[in-house]
């Protein structure tokens, strides 16, 4: 415990040196004038200069003009007319996808605001092969058509953990879902999330199942923890030894409950990753062979007609994926009933943690919402059979050893 008090110092003492010298560096670099200050003008750049074929290229446009600019909307075109270099000629690439475009409408920049237009639903077909590209933009500047020419940048080849991480986890999560999605009642993307969800909850039981039962054997030792503070207060390296020697006799390991949690993020990130773009038609180059022939158009996007999934929810799924989550933050942090140091950090998290994921809900498509849901409730039954077994297993291994002396005259 110690070793790991004097890492995570030297840690923190690394991030302050380094946040000092890059303060020093920048402070000794001098001011400079950022190119979106420019007055009179309209910046229009890309985010990098850099990209690779997984990253999404994203236009950056700020208006320092003193008139609002308009950008037509061209769904289901890409926003921007875009350029690949070929052979040292700019040639125009282009891509119309089925897209929803029943709300799409202009876009208006008022004077001294900056916005950000991803290629979110066009990224793979357009910028799929490397190499140099330039973006377009033909606008009305007060009564004067221009054209603005974004910086040249350039696509490469993404990295070994982003092939690894897309092969391993993200593609075969993805096809899945359109497997499910495919053979469901209408191609209710809804149901097709749901038991994706318990799927892969199923798969990630064991792990979850020990992480669950090792955090109910810290909270078990808590108290008697905060004897030993009480006890040996002021004398740390007592209270490190006995805590040690109290870990060992209940047999707990402060990282039981991490380890194998680690082991299902990769899991959970690919499932939210995926819920997250599924109907995005950009994606389907991921499609195995056996589903090249389905179009994502098939999908119904309502939740039996009741709840579009494409689009965020405000009211109804955030209220019911904030209580999903008090619940199962009450269960798993034994109601809230800790003594010590850290009852008040848990019960701000019991209250704080709900209100988050609801603001987190609103905030993305209600696709996502059912995934967090579903694996929540999911937590909510396992966490109630953790507590039920380890309160019937504690009135009786959690009792002191009794001797039972037997005399014989």
């Amino acid at each position: 415990m110690e070793k790991f008090n004097q890492l995570v110092k030297n840690i923190l003492i690394f991030l302050v040196i380094f946040l000092i010298v890059n303060w020093v560096i920048n402070l000794f670099k001098g001011p400079s004038q950022p190119e979106d200050t420019l007055q009179n003008t309209v910046v229009f750049t890309t985010t990098e200069n850099e990209y690779s074929r997984r990253d999404t290229v994203t236009v950056k446009i700020k208006n320092n003009t003193t008139s609002a600019i308009t950008i037509p909307n061209k769904c289901p075109s890409e926003p921007f007319d875009t350029f690949r270099n070929e052979k040292n000629e700019w040639v125009k690439k282009s891509y119309s996808p089925k897209l929803d475009c029943t709300d799409k409408k202009d876009i208006e920049i008022l004077p001294t605001k900056e916005i950000l237009i991803p290629y979110s639903n066009w990224n793979h077909t357009l910028f799929g092969e490397m190499g140099r590209f330039k973006i377009e933009m033909k606008t009305k500047i007060g009564t004067e058509e221009k054209t603005l020419t974004s910086n040249e940048f350039t696509v490469v080849e993404e990295g070994i953990f982003s092939k690894l991480w897309v092969g391993i986890f993200y593609r075969p999560i993805y096809n899945t879902m359109i497997f499910l999605a495919a053979i469901m009642p209408g191609h209710d993307i809804g149901l097709a999330i749901i038991i994706l969800t318990l799927i892969i909850r199923t798969i990630l039981l064991v792990p979850s199942h020990k992480a669950m039962k090792a955090q109910k054997r810290m909270q078990d030792v808590q108290p008697r923890l905060e004897k030993i503070k009480e006890k040996y207060k002021g004398d740390q390296q007592k209270i490190a030894m006995e805590t040690m020697a109290l870990w060992k006799e209940a047999k707990v390991n402060p990282m039981g409950s991490c380890l194998p949690l680690l082991l299902q993020l990769p899991f959970l990130i690919g499932i939210f990753y995926v819920v997250q773009d599924s109907l995005n038609p950009d994606n389907t180059y991921l499609l195995y062979k056996t589903y090249e022939n389905f179009t994502l158009s098939d999908i119904s996007h309502a939740f039996f007609g009741i709840i579009d999934l494409s689009k965020p929810n405000l009211y109804v799924l955030p209220i019911i994926i904030g209580g999903l989550q008090f619940i199962q933050m009450k269960l798993s942090m034994g109601g809230g009933k800790q003594q010590g140091e850290m009852a008040s950090a848990s019960k701000m998290m019991i209250y704080l943690m709900p209100v988050m994921i609801a603001v987190f809900t609103a905030s993305l498509p209600a696709g996502v919402g059912f995934y967090w849901g579903t694996s929540t409730l999911y937590g909510i039954v396992q966490q109630i059979f953790v507590n039920k077994g380890k309160s019937d297993k504690s009135k009786t291994d959690d009792k002191e050893p009794t001797v039972r002396v037997i005399t014989t005259n």
